[in-house]
């Protein structure tokens, strides 16, 4: 290739980029504006040469629809991927959603066996539903040990606590991805786990010796290497004791001298979404995509602009900034994935696809997912919630637009109200529930009389850093409403270190459920072990006389 051909240099480059679509069809139904390109946009970005597209929202139907025309855009083969570490339900509406990653490292502890064995499953029900839908790359898996319980944004995406059990889920995970014809990637290298800041939103400092790193971080990752893993994706994060200066997505010596050189990884190298403050607020989209090359990296996914992003590795390479050798490595490395992908994607979309027929989501991707439900509840005294006339269902919501897990119809509104209870639900944008008083936190005079079934939806979300969730005094307001008899339950959906605080303080007769998944099938589950069905009964009809009365 001659420099001076600027339009098939820039083609070469483009191919190196991917961009955010929605799995929506039309611009109007965009969830993220922001983040997710029009159409119009999307079209000339692949005809210039952009090489790949994340994918977020819309149902499986759609999705499937979306890929078959953004392919007819492009007159090469692409990278079609998507965020899907939870089971491609976790995005996409018709899909399986399963239940976060750390909950198989709690039943490792207990039957390591039986763990690895679900992991496997669990990545071939999630690259199966992906590969049927036309995606060729899962986001996953998260290859982090969480060991602070205080991390907001990795926290129930890791596979565990600890560098053996995510090793060996982590390398189940991927050879039921690989069984499927669908390729893997491993994140966030070279370890995300133990902070307290959401590289979403700040640059997070990993402040470890090397020696550390290389005992409990690196491990995993070393683990799906050996595996085969596809494609490793860099962390936004500082690691002073390799690279003072630069956050690992721009470090040589982490991508190039660790990855690459140390640990003899030679698949894609991917950047987590340059749009992430933790680059942005410091990088312009053309310095951070060029940092990034430079420093080993093949995948350019998500700049804040792919123009000029694309104009700004060109300039390095006729420069001689960047190397013409570096880019032909990276092109045949994407290339060569590519055509690791078992099935042709091309037959898979290329006809119209029945989703009765086809088994998106057959019998036993449902029974698994109820399967990992069951085995990862925690329920204590099953059956004994009853509602009083004033009874109220508290809920606490990470955030409403939009909820997945929660609507009017989901089963943590719809069954405590029918036992009685009335559904208040607590949120960033509704009305506070807190008052001054830090010995008596809740303000009950806000809610009115009769005992609580509270419900926690907290999970350690990305973009929430700062914003107080793992500070509220849950533990304080439980022993608040115990002293004044006015608790009725408890049940927590996400965060198990938030489970464990609550449990020191609870009274051990009180009715009480954890649950590491937060979607319906989980609530349903919980809800239904702690309501008694004559109770049921019983609450409406004291609710009924309660209603004519009034």
């Amino acid at each position: 290739m001659r420099i001076e051909d600027h339009s098939f240099l820039k083609q070469q480059v483009a191919e190196l980029l991917i961009v955010r679509a929605s799995g929506h069809c039309y611009d109007s139904q965009r969830k993220y504006p922001q983040w997710e390109l029009s159409n119009h946009e999307l079209k000339r970005l692949l005809n210039l040469g952009v090489g790949g597209v994340i994918f977020f929202g819309g149902s499986t139907k759609e999705l499937e629809n979306r890929i078959r025309t953004i392919k007819s855009w492009s007159s090469k083969p692409l990278l079609l991927c998507a965020d899907i570490e939870e089971g491609l339900g976790q995005r996409f509406e018709g899909g399986t959603w399963l239940v976060p990653p750390m909950a198989l490292g709690d039943l490792h502890r207990k039957n390591s066996d039986e763990a690895i064995a679900l992991a496997l499953e669990y990545g071939r029900c999630t690259a199966t539903q992906a590969r049927k839908c036309g995606l060729n790359l899962v986001l996953a898996p998260v290859c982090d040990v969480n060991s602070n319980p205080a991390n907001p944004v990795i926290n129930l995406r890791a596979w565990g606590e600890d560098p053996f059990t995510v090793s060996q889920l982590v390398s189940a995970f991927h050879k039921g991805v690989a069984s499927a014809g669908v390729l893997s990637c491993a994140k966030h290298f070279p370890g995300h786990g133990d902070t307290a800041i959401d590289s979403h939103l700040e640059l997070p400092q990993l402040d470890c010796s090397r020696s550390r790193l290389n005992e409990l971080e690196l491990l995993p990752f070393q683990a799906v290497i050996a595996e085969g893993i596809n494609s490793v994706m860099t962390a936004h994060l500082l690691v002073r004791s390799i690279d003072s200066k630069k956050p690992a997505t721009l470090s040589f010596e982490i991508v190039t001298n660790l990855l690459r050189k140390e640990l003899g990884f030679d698949g894609l190298v991917i950047t987590d979404a340059l749009v992430m403050k933790s680059i942005s607020q410091t990088y312009g989209s053309g310095e951070a995509a060029v940092l990034a090359f430079e420093a080993g990296v093949d995948l350019i996914m998500m700049p804040n602009d792919a123009d000029q992003a694309i104009s700004a590795i060109c300039e390095g390479l006729r420069s001689g900034r960047l190397s013409m050798n570096a880019l032909d490595k990276a092109l045949q490395r994407r290339r060569k994935e590519l055509a690791k992908v078992k099935v042709s994607l091309q037959k898979q979309i290329s006809k119209k696809c029945n989703f009765e027929d086809d088994h998106l989501e057959d019998h036993q991707a449902i029974t698994f997912s109820r399967a990992l439900v069951s085995r990862s509840l925690d329920i204590r005294h099953p059956g004994r919630l009853s509602a009083t006339q004033l009874a109220i269902n508290l809920v606490r919501i990470d955030g409403v637009f939009p909820s997945q897990v929660l609507t009017n119809c989901s089963p943590a509104i719809s069954l405590p109200e029918k036992a009685g209870f009335r559904s208040v639900l607590c949120h960033d944008l509704g009305v506070s529930p807190w008052q001054a008083n830090k010995k008596q936190p809740l303000a009950l005079d806000r809610f009115g009389e009769g005992k609580f079934l509270v419900q926690l939806f907290l999970r350690g979300n990305p973009f929430r850093s700062g914003r107080g969730d793992f500070q509220e005094p849950w533990p304080i307001v439980i022993k608040q409403l115990q002293k004044l008899d006015r608790l009725a339950g408890l049940v927590v959906y996400g965060c198990p270190y938030l489970w464990k605080k609550l449990l020191g303080v609870l009274d051990s007769s009180v009715p009480a459920a954890y649950s590491p998944g937060q979607m319906p099938e989980a609530q349903k589950q919980i809800l239904s072990a702690l309501i008694k069905p004559q109770q049921k009964k019983e609450a409406m009809a004291a609710q009924n006389a309660l209603d004519f009365t009034n």
